[in-house]
Formats: structure tokens, C-alpha cells, sequence
């Protein structure tokens, strides 16, 4: 049995990562302050003696006795991330500071869940792990796609100059039950629209492509990551290499949720990248590991979730 750690862990995937963890015969500690998280979330789990939550900022210290550390903690939706800007790069790099301090302090193994945002709008497709991105460093969406990118350089520091075994997975669109409904990204925006009956927004032409991996899919990915020995520390893409138009998601969820939904269109917001699709060669090697889930089961899965929601 493990002693582990899951900032952001009342979040739509940490929560998926917490029940996991305890299903494989783990201790969680789940740490979160609930600004993006919900409780709603972890509810299942308050009467499992191995689970324990803790309402806490990672831009504070954290002292806890641990094996393992999984940094999720980071608003990582546009609608909120760019809510407080300030915030999300003190979450990002201070909140990176404080847990590799954790972990330097008790000598646990520790993994920061990054982004595909570190690619910026690539020009480069797919992206690997070695492109170094063409992110905009003072735009709307800086504060998180630099914050992210600070945050791998921190967690490479600590790694040379420490010692520390660090792990970094970049995370590419996931999706699936517990998102926020109103948390702005395309599935869940998509699908509360086409539940309501009201017209689906699409930003820009909708010929602008994203690649969605469920979130049955992604989990496997981080622990297996975790699993990895000391030299391996990524960072490693994941993702599913699925591509899809904005039309195509659009078109695909109307028809799943019977709706009589128009689809509008609307203009594209700055920096807003125009192709996403992941190069998982390296997940495959390193961690044997590729979704299965397709696009459509997954979105009739989180069509059911968000009509729970609206009942």
C-alpha cells in the first residue's frame, strides 16, 4: 500500500485519478481549494478510511507524508483560467515549487500533469515531445501555456540539480462525467447547448481540428507513467490521436443527443490553436499504452452524465 498524494484531486480528473488510486489498494490524499474542483466529485469516496481530503492552495505549502505525488492542481479551462490570470501562474509555478519541495523533503516520486498547451498553435503536426512550441508569451492564453511550460522547467531543475524522480505527462483534450458544465471547453459546451436546445457556438470556420481522449483512457496513462523507473521522466504525450473537426464534433453530437440544435458560428478568439493531434510513439513504448475508447461511445458516455445533470 502506497501513501499518495493528488493535488487538484476534487477536479474532473482528479477525481477519476483518486478513485483509481484507492481501487488499486492505495491511500489518497486528496488536496484541493475547490476553486475549479467540487466536492460533488469525491463524494463516493469521504467513506473509504484510506481516502482523506484536505482543502488547501498548492500555492502554500503542503506538509504530508507520501510515497507518490501526482500535481494536478491548475484551472485548466479557458473560461477559468483566464478568470484570474495572476492566480493561474501562481498556481502553476509556485504550486510546482511547493510539491517538488514536498517531494524533495520526503523523497516521493512525483508527476506534473501538463498540457498539450505547451505546443501553443503548433507548427508542427502531430506534436512530439521534442517540438518546443509557438506559444504566445503575453497573450490571453499565457498564463496557463506559460505557467505549464515554467512548470516542466521547474520539475527538469529539480530533477538534475536534485536527484528527484519526476515524472511529466502533457495531456491532450480529455473528456468525460464530472466535467463542469459550464466550464467552457468544446465537449461540454457542445453538449449543454444541444441538450438546452440552443444553438451550438463554433469559434472560427469549425475546419480548426482537436484529437479527445476519454477519461477511462487517460487514467491508465498517468499511473502507468508513475510507474516508470527514475530514468524515465518524459515528458510523454497523452492523448488520443483521433482528429476531429470542431464541425465534425458538433454534427456528431447533435445527432447522438436528437437535438434541434442550429450550428452557428462565430469568431475565433485570439491564439486559439488551429490543429491539436498528439504523437503518442513514446507512450507506446515507454508504457504500453493507447485509448481504445472511440469518439462516439465516449461522447454518448458524457451525453448521459450532463442529462443527469439537467434533470
Amino acid at each position: 500500500m502506497k501513501r499518495i498524494l493528488v493535488t487538484g484531486g476534487c477536479g474532473f480528473l482528479g477525481s477519476h485519478l483518486c478513485e483509481a488510486l484507492l481501487d488499486a489498494g492505495n491511500e489518497v490524499i486528496c488536496a484541493d481549494n475547490l476553486y475549479t474542483g467540487s466536492k460533488r466529485n469525491i463524494y463516493h469516496l469521504l467513506d473509504d478510511h484510506r481516502f482523506e481530503f484536505i482543502r488547501h492552495d498548492v500555492t502554500f505549502p503542503l506538509y504530508v507524508e507520501c510515497d507518490e505525488i501526482y500535481n494536478l492542481a491548475c484551472p485548466a479551462s479557458p473560461v477559468h483560467y483566464q478568470r484570474d490570470p495572476v492566480q493561474t501562474v501562481k498556481t502553476c509555478v509556485h504550486g510546482a515549487i511547493n510539491m517538488l519541495g514536498l517531494a524533495k523533503r520526503v523523497r516521493a516520486k512525483i508527476l506534473q500533469t501538463s498540457t498539450s498547451e505547451v505546443y501553443g498553435d503548433p507548427e508542427v503536426h502531430p506534436q512530439q515531445e521534442s517540438y518546443w512550441g509557438n506559444v504566445n508569451p503575453i497573450g490571453v492564453r499565457s498564463c496557463y501555456d506559460e505557467g505549464k511550460r515554467c512548470a516542466e522547467t521547474l520539475f527538469s531543475c529539480y530533477r538534475m540539480q536534485n536527484n528527484l524522480d519526476t515524472k511529466i505527462v502533457r495531456i491532450f483534450n480529455t473528456y468525460g462525467p464530472r466535467m463542469q458544465p459550464d466550464d467552457g471547453r468544446v465537449v461540454s459546451n457542445f453538449i449543454m447547448q444541444a441538450l438546452r436546445g440552443q444553438d451550438i457556438t463554433i469559434f472560427g470556420s469549425g475546419m480548426q481540428t482537436r484529437s479527445f481522449c476519454f477519461v477511462s483512457d487517460l487514467i491508465p496513462g498517468l499511473i502507468k507513467m508513475m510507474a516508470q523507473p527514475p530514468e524515465i521522466g518524459g515528458p510523454v504525450n497523452l492523448g488520443n490521436p483521433g482528429e476531429f473537426t470542431m464541425l465534425e464534433l458538433a454534427q456528431t453530437i447533435v445527432e447522438l443527443t436528437n437535438s434541434n440544435s442550429k450550428i452557428v458560428f462565430r469568431d475565433l478568439p485570439p491564439d486559439d490553436p488551429k490543429q491539436r493531434r498528439p504523437d503518442i510513439t513514446q507512450a507506446e513504448k515507454l508504457l504500453q499504452w493507447r485509448p481504445t475508447v472511440e469518439l462516439r461511445d465516449g461522447l454518448q458516455k458524457t451525453i448521459e452524465y450532463f442529462a443527469t445533470l439537467e434533470s
